[in-house]
């Protein structure tokens, strides 16, 4: 706390000018660059477009643009930005920690890690902000450019649905991604000032407040792109329209990823321009290419048919194949976000073999209280793109219970969906902490409903013997399957592993393929 009768040095949010407000005379002078004569023609030559970001002065006057430390400010929360155990070394995070005390750190200890892309919110101890909202921006790499952005959006998108949750009337948001992470500044910029733009329209009537709190590197790119967003009349806004990048996300700011839409055309194989003399010559170059003209007989007699076992190998494989598409529509259309809080499936990093591995939590499967189509509907809107190449997978059998056990008829109705890609590429499934139980329910399983999967199955007794295939970095272990590990399975002789399962697993003349 200040000294009594000392000046503050924490800055109270109330007293800082908002966007629709000029910041000084450099600021008004600024504006005014902006908007010359032919910024006039150009806003009439615009004039009979719509922009999708409107002039809005009800929001600009809850944004303000902050150069400073995001620490002192007087709000009800600030976020910091940090890494996945929330111990990042970086300018903001330090200086949190510097202001809010050694309790702090202490708490986050609790909070045991965040996930890219997650917040997760403490007490401001000793700020002058009530809560601090924790978030992990994602590392950049232009190869994965579109997990990055989705990632980011991801981060801004949660620190805005806590503060609507907790009825805070003010944050102060830092930028998100660090120098450390490589994220480019201009980039992740667009993606902040759009998210909270769309929450502020969607989800923001009872928020008073946004500080986006910048540093002098930070500060001239949020002014060039804050018009973009945020116009300040609407001759801005129509100026900006040309600026405005070809991705502005959807209607909550979120990226669009086109090859992940459901495209339905309106009547398939018509054109709709009149070519005259073309036309003719363009509608015969449609025959046998639209989605009538590929319509191959009776579907229910060509399921009596696979039934009765006369359908030919080719014949099956086309009808699996368009089963299996109709899935994935359905996939991809349905809103699965309460199946994707469950945790229960997520992609890690890779095997020895350079392997993809996805990993799943039985305890956190509850068989008996959530939609079962859904969780394979969500299966296989994760699993489709990772199996286009070959990928393991673990299953930790840790404490579960009764009600996260999977039935064998569920089990049977998802291997039979999949695309052969699945089965082909499904390189090792490894079971973590099984029971004899489930050895047993698991070896009938594989012996007698499904062909080719046995030998791909390997139990794993301790951690220590899966980490002969995955290296623990590449691994990310639930905190309670960690201790249970340590509880049961450790003694002197735990160390003595044979490597003999990864040389068999990684060596190409020992695999067996489906």
């Amino acid at each position: 706390m200040d000294p009594l009768g000392a000046r503050s040095q924490f800055v109270e949010v109330q007293n800082l000018p908002t966007w629709d407000q000029p910041q000084g005379v450099q600021d008004e002078v600024d504006r005014k660059k902006r908007l010359t004569e032919e910024d006039d023609q150009l806003a009439n030559q615009l004039n009979s477009l719509e922009s999708p970001f409107p002039f809005r002065q009800d929001i600009n006057s809850k944004i303000v643009l902050f150069n400073g430390d995001v620490a002192l400010l007087n709000c009800t929360a600030i976020v910091n930005t940090s890494n996945e155990t929330l111990t990042d070394k970086n300018p903001v995070s330090d200086s949190i920690h510097r202001y809010a005390g050694p309790e702090l750190r202490d708490e986050l200890l609790k909070l045991k890690g965040c996930r890219t892309g997650e917040a997760k919110m403490t007490e401001g101890f000793n700020l002058a902000a009530r809560f601090i909202i924790h978030t992990v921006g994602p590392k950049y790499k232009a190869k994965y450019r579109t997990a990055a952005e989705s990632s980011l959006y991801s981060c801004y998108r949660n620190v805005m649905q806590l503060s609507k949750e907790h009825a805070m009337a003010s944050v102060g948001l830092c930028v998100v991604s660090t120098v450390k992470r490589a994220y480019p500044l201009e980039d992740a910029t667009h993606i902040a000032l759009r998210t909270v733009r769309r929450f502020l329209e969607n989800h923001g009537e009872n928020i008073e407040t946004v500080v986006f709190a910048v540093s002098d590197v930070e500060e001239p790119v949020y002014r060039k792109l804050m018009p973009l967003y945020y116009p300040c009349s609407i001759k801005e806004e129509k100026i900006s329209l040309p600026f405005l990048p070809a991705d502005i996300g959807n209607a909550e700011g979120e990226p669009v990823v086109p090859e992940r839409q459901i495209r339905i055309a309106e009547k398939p194989g018509n054109l709709e321009d009149d070519s005259g003399d073309d036309s003719l010559d363009s509608d015969l170059g449609l025959v046998g290419s639209h989605a009538f003209a590929r319509m191959e007989g009776d579907v229910d007699k060509q399921r009596k048919l696979i039934l009765q076992g006369q359908m030919s190998e080719a014949a099956q494989h086309k009808q699996h194949q368009r089963n299996y598409n109709r899935w994935l529509c359905r996939a991809r259309a349905e809103d699965l976000s309460d199946i994707a809080a469950l945790k229960a499936l997520y992609q890690t990093g890779v095997d020895l073999c350079g392997r993809t591995v996805m990993v799943v939590v039985g305890r956190n499967i509850p068989v008996t209280i959530i939609d079962m189509e859904k969780a394979l509907l969500y299966f296989i809107h994760v699993m489709d793109h990772i199996t286009v190449k070959e990928y393991v997978m673990v299953y930790f059998h840790t404490l579960t219970a009764e009600h996260n056990h999977l039935d064998t008829d569920f089990l049977k109705k998802l291997y039979d969906i999949v695309d052969a890609k699945f089965k082909k590429n499904l390189r090792a499934f490894y079971f973590v902490h099984p029971t004899f139980r489930t050895k047993v329910s698991t070896w009938f399983f594989t012996t007698f409903s499904v062909s080719g999967l046995k030998e791909k199955v390997h139990h794993i007794e301790n951690l220590q013997q899966l980490f002969t295939c995955i290296l623990p970095e590449e691994i990310d272990i639930p905190p309670f399957v960690l201790e249970y590990d340590t509880r049961v399975n450790y003694s002197p002789s735990f160390f003595l592993i044979n490597r003999s399962l990864h040389t068999q697993l990684c060596d190409p003349k020992s695999r067996s393929a489906f």
